[in-house]
């Protein structure tokens, strides 16, 4: 789903993308002159990181010939990426992909020099990763998904649903810089609509004890900021907020396919896909500091039409015609 088609629905979407996000991707016929390694440091093994492998491939790079990509996976404070990245480092990488702002955070701490694409980060100015996204200068490119305003349209989704919502109850981690500033916005958001707030924080590995802070908040629908560590615990978060017969709007498809209400969100697949093209631009010798973060243009709502029966919630016309995803 398009951003303008979405704006249709809901009011304030954000201003015309700048021209440069809305250029064709363009493969290359021609393969690499040389193999290259490629670090990919991500929270978790995430499906969308198919899109690099796919955007590699239509560039030429084939893995096992001329491309190898190094993952690696970690969860928790920015230090533990740090060490991953530094390990990429010692196996000399050409250049690393990240997801996540806390990847990001540490892949620039372990180094200012080696290139670093970001397939998806939330807020890459605010989290101070880079000082414009027209020229980021430095080390640092790569796309933007959007997390912050895309919490707020999820908000606003939420009050379609429910246009007599009062209570919201929010699940965030504090440890992912992104997620502290979308909770803020949601914040401001959630105040201009005269609602009021329970946010609940997941620390280390303590879902379970969110959860219940989370439903004792006493919350009429809850929100799951976008996060990959709590993408990480989608079953156990869905099955425990559908217990509690809970409308929620989640950041994932994937909290949908498992049971979940309602997603929005960026399309991963799709920029983890275009990373790969940056990745090539910067291998051929493109400076990272002058290609511009681009902004995700490409969203996803899903619906599950069966969880909406069993909570008694008739989707409006607006939302359900809008939906790229139905679970019957």
């Amino acid at each position: 789903m398009k951003r303008r088609e979405f704006s249709t629905l809901i009011a304030g979407a954000a201003g015309t993308l700048p021209l440069w996000t809305m250029l064709p991707y363009v493969a290359r016929a021609a393969p690499p002159a040389r193999s290259v390694t490629i670090g990919v440091i991500a929270p978790l093994s995430f499906p969308a990181v198919e899109g690099l492998r796919k955007g590699f491939r239509e560039l030429g790079y084939i893995e096992g010939r001329n491309l190898r990509l190094e993952h690696r996976w970690a969860e928790g404070p920015t230090e533990r990426y740090v060490s991953v990245a530094q390990e990429l480092l010692q196996l000399g990488v050409d250049a690393i992909v990240t997801w996540g702002t806390p990847a990001t955070m540490g892949a620039r701490q372990a180094t200012a020099t080696l290139p670093i694409v970001t397939a998806a980060v939330g807020d890459p100015v605010a989290a101070q990763l880079v000082p414009n996204l027209a020229r980021p200068g430095g080390n640092v490119t790569g796309f933007s998904s959007l997390a912050t305003e895309l919490e707020v349209k999820r908000l606003q989704v939420l009050k379609e649903l429910i246009p007599n919502l009062q209570r919201l109850g929010v699940l965030s981690n504090p440890a992912n810089p992104a997620t502290a500033i979308a909770a803020r916005a949601l914040q401001q958001a959630a105040q201009s609509l005269g609602l009021t707030v329970a946010t609940v924080e997941v620390r280390g590995n303590e879902v379970d004890q969110a959860l219940v802070e989370l439903r004792d908040a006493r919350p009429e629908a809850a929100l799951v900021l976008a996060d990959p560590v709590l993408l990480d615990h989608a079953r156990d978060i869905v099955e425990f907020i559908s217990a509690q017969r809970l409308v929620a709007m989640y950041a994932y498809r994937d909290f949908v396919q498992v049971g979940g209400l309602l997603s929005y969100g960026t399309n991963y697949h799709e920029l983890f896909r275009r990373a790969a093209g940056y990745v090539d631009r910067i291998l051929n010798g493109a400076n990272p500091g002058d290609l511009p973060v681009q902004e995700a243009d490409r969203f996803e709502l899903a619906i599950n039409l069966k969880t909406a029966k069993e909570l008694g919630l008739e989707v409006p016309a607006t939302v359900f015609a809008l939906a790229d995803e139905v679970i019957e």
